[in-house]
């Protein structure tokens, strides 16, 4: 008999407090809820987990070893699975030679279609990047080569005496720096920019001859190299991932990665790129946008590829209809932006012929223009109605909008969530007296009064990527909100190009924090130094103690909180350190107290409990920022790894709040964030420019920029059809622009 729905029953993950619910097979069930109510906890922690655990079971005990081990959820049952796609937001993976191509799979159907039809004929493999036999020679189909960063290694202003060669080996006085200084080529005295052509090649690449250098005690006899290809010889080729971050960091900052001189970055060697297909080779193709190849792809009308050639055209056609259209396919997919690559993932899954199986997506809206949502809401109604469970966690109204099922979880944040507060229907849910009901109840206004800027940022000229030549005015002193389309050059514009120009702006983005894996908020915030402390001076003991990377870390754990066993074949037990009951510190440590709590009752408290507990202004004000950024619910010792990318840019906020005169740079700061956290962010940033700084966003969300003061938007497309400045001004004046995609659907918000 076939179960209509999956059952859960018991759900304790997390901060989820012994939820059961059933989800209706073969519809759209979206759950919301604030930042932290335990949707994820509940979708991905508990559902997806066991769907996986269980379907990995089902291999044999080889297979299983080379799948992710997971580990048995807090649940009770769980019935009625089938089997999972995820389709999250992290980066798709891969590495240097993984592309849109290569990803879709549409690059090995060019390769068939260019091995059959394309002139004079070779295999399939020859059009291959990553074959011997396809690959550019010089940069092994990599389309780039390291190379030496001349200008940084050197400082032509300088004389070798002055420290002309900025490498930290070659130091004044080093032997490295005698190699040159002592031989008798150079006068050291002189500028570097003084030295003729032949004395320049000698100093970079000159050889011949031994050069006498000395130390306090010794002399030695060096084979003389130049400077660059010695650097060169030592360090291009070689792997720097055994190096410690500094060692590797202070090789690096001389190399640069620059388009190889042979393929002209296209990958491929002579015989693969001489075949072509009405005059186009094969790399011409990838570097064409999706939505132009799948115009060259109708000039062909040979039968014999007919096939081919509709496999292709379909799968482009996918892309280009979830407003990927600008992407080219020898775009790398680490270049691709989190709901780029979510899109992507989900083309993917389209093709398949399979039914019955249950999609999880993490806020597909992410990235999306708000007049792209609707093209993402036909993909999730097409893989419901092929006969597939599709579960969606969601912040947007619009894609909230199409679920036949909505799960509202809350009623707030941590541990003052974890419970399901609403089901049923859209049209029920905004009559629910939830902060979701209530957020979709709300109506925009538009803001009255704008701040005067007290200056300009001027970016001229702009040309980076898809970018024509742009030229704008950042104002200082307010709000600014740079929008338009996916693709449209936001990204191009804001994080690269006017952070090159004004490297002392302070840019959050989203992007892991580097950070080793026993790291907490309390301890990115520098917070936890104070506070251990505290405990030191009220114990009367010293202050490692309260560390568990330390002196107080639980023997038997390491500081972990937990025993892993590894076990050949089948996956590793965890179970909780029974020394510590998972508390990471040993048993003296956790006597001891301060004001009745021991540092691991502190650890385990909220933001918002550990503001009220500490009086010492060193770590209240310093946590308080988690507050202010809509952190609040975070334990302040958990792992920053169970973070998202949006909980990392806020953080991020958090330790750079305070400061006057600066610049803020903020990458879609409202990621991740249920509508009624996106008024507090708001608020957040316009007390940055009321102190005196000038805040620049990219964002999607028209409560944002209603109440910006100023707007640029950019378009009117995305791609080639991008790069435009299509309107500067205030968002009233954005109200009145015919041509811009933002324009019209903040007239829309505001007319609802």
């Amino acid at each position: 008999m076939e179960v209509d729905h999956i059952e859960i029953v018991g759900a304790r993950e997390h901060n989820l407090k012994d939820v059961s619910l059933r989800i209706p097979k073969n519809k759209i069930t979206v759950f919301t809820g604030v930042s932290g109510s335990g949707k994820s906890s509940l979708v991905f922690d508990t559902l997806a987990v066991e769907a996986q655990r269980q379907l990995n079971g089902t291999f044999s005990w080889f297979v299983r070893n080379q799948l992710p081990k997971y580990q048995r959820p807090h649940v009770d049952t769980i019935e009625g699975l089938t089997a999972p796609v995820i389709v999250d937001q992290k980066p798709v993976g891969g590495n240097a030679r993984s592309t849109v191509g290569t990803m879709t799979d549409i690059y090995s159907m060019l390769r068939v279609l260019f091995s059959r039809h394309g002139k004079p004929e070779n295999p399939p493999h020859v059009f291959s990047f990553n074959n011997p036999e396809g690959m550019c020679p010089e940069c092994e189909g990599l389309g780039q080569v390291r190379r030496v960063d001349v200008d940084a290694m050197l400082d032509k202003s300088k004389s070798l005496e002055e420290g002309a060669i900025r490498l930290p080996t070659h130091k004044v006085g080093s032997m490295d720096w005698q190699l040159y200084a002592a031989s008798g080529y150079f006068d050291v005295s002189k500028k570097l920019r003084d030295y003729t052509e032949e004395e320049w090649h000698m100093l970079c690449h000159g050889t011949g001859g031994k050069v006498t250098v000395r130390t306090k005690n010794t002399t030695y006899d060096m084979k003389y190299e130049g400077v660059v290809d010695r650097f060169a010889r030592n360090n291009l080729k070689r792997d720097l991932s055994g190096l410690s971050e500094r060692g590797r960091a202070n090789i690096e900052r001389f190399i640069t990665l620059g388009e190889c001189t042979s393929c002209r970055g296209r990958r491929l060697n002579p015989t693969a790129l001489a075949t072509e297909i009405n005059g186009r080779n094969i790399a011409d193709w990838t570097a064409m946008e999706v939505s132009d190849l799948i115009a060259v792809l109708a000039e062909i009308d040979d039968p014999a590829v007919a096939s081919i050639v509709e496999g292709i055209r379909t799968s482009l056609e996918r892309i280009e209809a979830i407003g990927l259209g600008y992407l080219t396919l020898d775009r790398a997919t680490l270049s691709l932006s989190g709901g780029e690559a979510q899109r992507l993932k989900t083309v993917r899954h389209l093709s398949s012929s399979l039914v019955g199986m249950t999609y999880v997506f993490d806020e597909p809206s992410t990235g999306l223009h708000p007049r792209d949502v609707g093209r993402l809401n036909e993909l999730l109604r097409a893989l419901r109605d092929k006969g597939n469970t599709v579960l969606v966690v969601e912040h947007d109204p619009d894609v909230i909008a199409i679920a036949d099922h909505v799960v509202d979880i809350g009623p707030k944040a941590g541990v003052h969530g974890g419970r399901i507060v609403f089901e049923g229907p859209f049209e029920k849910l905004r009559e629910a007296d939830t902060l979701t009901g209530a957020g979709l109840r709300r109506t925009g206004v538009l803001k009255s009064d704008f701040r005067e800027p007290a200056g300009r940022l001027p970016i001229i000229e702009a040309d980076l990527h898809n970018l024509k030549s742009i030229s704008v005015d950042f104002p200082t002193g307010v709000l600014t909100v740079v929008t338009g389309v996916a693709g449209s050059g936001k990204s191009s514009l804001v994080s690269q190009v006017f952070m090159q120009t004004y490297p002392e702006a302070i840019f959050v983005d989203q992007s892991p924090i580097k950070a080793s894996a026993r790291s907490t908020p309390v301890s990115f915030l520098e917070a936890m130094d104070p506070i251990r402390k505290l405990f030191a001076k009220a114990n009367k003991t010293d202050a490692a103690l309260f560390s568990f990377n330390s002196a107080g870390a639980c023997q038997e754990c390491k500081g972990r909180g937990e025993l892993i066993t590894e076990l050949a074949y089948m996956d590793p037990v965890r179970t909780r350190c029974e020394s510590c009951e998972g508390r990471r510190f040993n048993a003296e440590v956790l006597a001891h107290r301060l004001r009745g709590k021991s540092i691991a009752d502190v650890l385990e408290m909220s933001a918002e409990e550990a503001v009220e507990f500490f009086t010492e202004r060193e770590v209240r004000d310093r946590l308080r920022g988690l507050l202010e950024v809509g952190l609040g619910y975070l334990s302040i010792g958990q792992s920053l790894s169970t973070l998202s990318g949006g909980e990392r840019q806020r953080l991020k906020l958090a330790a750079r709040l305070g400061g006057s005169g600066d610049i803020y740079v903020l990458d879609e700061p409202t990621t991740g964030l249920h509508m009624s956290d996106v008024e507090a962010i708001v608020d957040l940033l316009d007390r940055l420019v009321d102190a005196g700084n000038t805040v620049i966003v990219i964002e999607h969300n028209l409560d944002v920029v209603r109440r910006a003061d100023w707007v640029i938007d950019l378009g009117p497309e995305g791609g080639k059809h991008g790069g435009q400045v299509v309107f500067t001004g205030t968002p009233r004046q954005l109200l009145e622009c015919p041509d811009s995609a933002t324009g019209d659907h903040l007239r829309r918000y505001l007319a609802a």
